[in-house]
């Protein structure tokens, strides 16, 4: 496959995981915001998580004071943030146009139906749709993931897609987890006696009657953010994209991306055979942001070694 095929394969699949995460972060928000919780403790949660994105720097850039709607507007809307929402939608929608003649015509169909769908959604749409806007596109990432394992033959071409799919999953996992564990208000001792906001955080990542099978017992930060990372057999969690991350570049393996396996296999190997316990032994921020570094090198990597390398 040409390198440049793959490239916009793998794009188009990170761009929607990207715009699906993204609304699953902000549903969390949406759904805190209707408990009883301090003005002080929102706007924490939400400044934790434009600090989480990297996205910072370009909010304050843009904005003076921080508040909840014009985050929102900026994660979801704006047309100048090229990580919001509609953004993302227009960026997968952009690559698979160039790889029309390698995906099928009703990926393209989809994919393309849901940015032209898209644009009737902005910030001046009523605060009662905006949770359907935020239904709505994990929704339509939920059918065009269908409509690719559907349609698509097993060959390259997939394998792309996924390992773009399961990186930045992982990616997005943890940085979800990073926002909660950096807000002051996920700490604290009333939440660890009220664990009503972390049951928010599973419900915005569809994993809340998972957690009430596999655990039967109260939510606690530990056992949520447990759960995300080190289960083998959950779509969401950082082990699973791990798994599907190694067996797909083990599919289109070269000679020149053996470092790029190993990697892969090391950080694989951390969840396969490590504990939790040693995982969280710095503290959770500095393992999760140790975690999306070496999740930035395997991306060069493949990128450098498969794809249409950045610059």
């Amino acid at each position: 496959m040409l390198s440049r095929t793959a490239d916009h394969l793998y794009w188009m699949s990170r761009y929607l995981e990207r715009a699906e995460s993204l609304s699953r972060m902000i549903d969390a928000h949406q759904r805190l915001s209707l408990l009883p919780r301090p003005a002080e403790a929102v706007l924490q949660g939400w400044h934790a998580t434009l600090v989480s994105l990297g996205a910072a720097d370009a909010f304050f850039g843009r904005h003076e004071t921080l508040s909840a709607r014009a985050a929102f507007d900026f994660l979801a809307f704006d047309p100048q943030c090229a990580g919001s929402i509609l953004q993302c939608l227009r960026a997968a929608r952009e690559n698979a146009r160039a790889v029309r003649g390698t995906i099928t015509s009703e990926m393209w169909e989809t994919l393309n139906t849901t940015y032209l769908e898209s644009l009737s959604f902005t910030p001046a749409m009523p605060e009662s749709a905006r949770g359907e806007f935020l239904e709505w596109v994990k929704y339509r990432a939920h059918l065009t993931r269908g409509v690719t394992s559907a349609t698509l033959l097993r060959d390259e071409a997939l394998y792309f897609t996924r390992i773009g799919t399961f990186i930045e999953r992982a990616d997005n996992t943890t940085r979800l987890l990073e926002s909660r564990w950096r807000d002051p208000g996920g700490l604290g001792e009333r939440l660890r006696a009220e664990a009503s906001e972390w049951a928010v955080l599973l419900r915005a990542m569809s994993a809340f009657e998972t957690f009430r099978r596999l655990y039967r017992d109260s939510v606690t930060p530990e056992r949520v953010t447990q759960m995300l990372l080190m289960r083998d057999d959950l779509p969401q969690s950082v082990h699973r994209c791990l798994d599907e991350l190694q067996s797909n570049l083990t599919a289109v393996a070269d000679g020149r991306s053996e470092e790029t396996l190993r990697r892969t296999g090391e950080l694989h190997a951390q969840f396969h055979f490590g504990r939790f316990e040693e995982l969280r032994a710095e503290g959770l921020p500095v393992f999760l942001d140790r975690f999306q570094a070496r999740l930035r090198d395997l991306g060069s990597r493949i990128a450098d070694d498969f794809l249409v390398p950045a610059g």
